[in-house]
């Protein structure tokens, strides 16, 4: 069985990697040229969530959403509440409520998981890639709680050609006009 790689090009979710001066020279590589505020370019905090919160956000999930959040799963296609939803909106992390898609890149690829063109922010979806099972694919994660999400293939419709497979018990909806979740 195969294992997980951070992806860590300078151009991944439209960041920059940036080596850290002074003091700190030594102590690694970051990302989001302002760590003070971890704010996405949309407005949205990414700084990572503490296990603690991570652990009692879960505690609201059922068996199915823990298995595919947490430990990597993948749900059944053709069978998540949200393939087939044509509303206006916004899917956000189930866990932790950041924005991840908006309703304008859903697409009907045919593959029997909601599927998205683009993210609602870059920055706010963390590729990783993912060599289990035999085959190299990207997953995609939760840039705030780390939660799994699906995968990207370069399949897709234009303009981005990608094709953001998610699996639908990791998103949640939020009709046009209704607050999004901001922390």
């Amino acid at each position: 069985m195969g294992g997980f790689r951070y992806e860590t090009p300078d151009t991944i979710a439209g960041q920059r990697n940036h080596r850290l001066e002074g003091p700190q020279e030594n102590k690694g590589w970051f990302t989001m040229g302002n760590m003070a505020d971890h704010l996405s370019a949309s407005g949205y905090n990414l700084e990572p969530l503490p296990a603690a919160r991570i652990k009692e956000l879960a505690g609201k999930l059922s068996p199915e959403e823990r298995r595919i959040l947490l430990d990597h799963g993948t749900e059944s296609p053709f069978c998540g509440g949200l393939l087939d939803n044509k509303k206006k909106g916004t899917y956000v992390c189930r866990l932790c409520g950041l924005p991840l898609f908006k309703s304008d890149a859903k697409f009907d690829s045919g593959t029997g998981w909601p599927s998205f063109f683009q993210p609602f922010d870059p920055a706010h979806i963390r590729n990783i890639t993912d060599s289990s099972y035999g085959m190299v694919r990207v997953e995609n994660r939760c840039a705030r709680c780390d939660s799994h999400l699906g995968h990207v293939f370069p399949d897709g419709p234009p303009p981005t050609r990608q094709r953001y497979c998610m699996n639908g018990v990791a998103l949640e909806f939020f009709e046009e006009g209704t607050e999004l979740p901001r922390d």
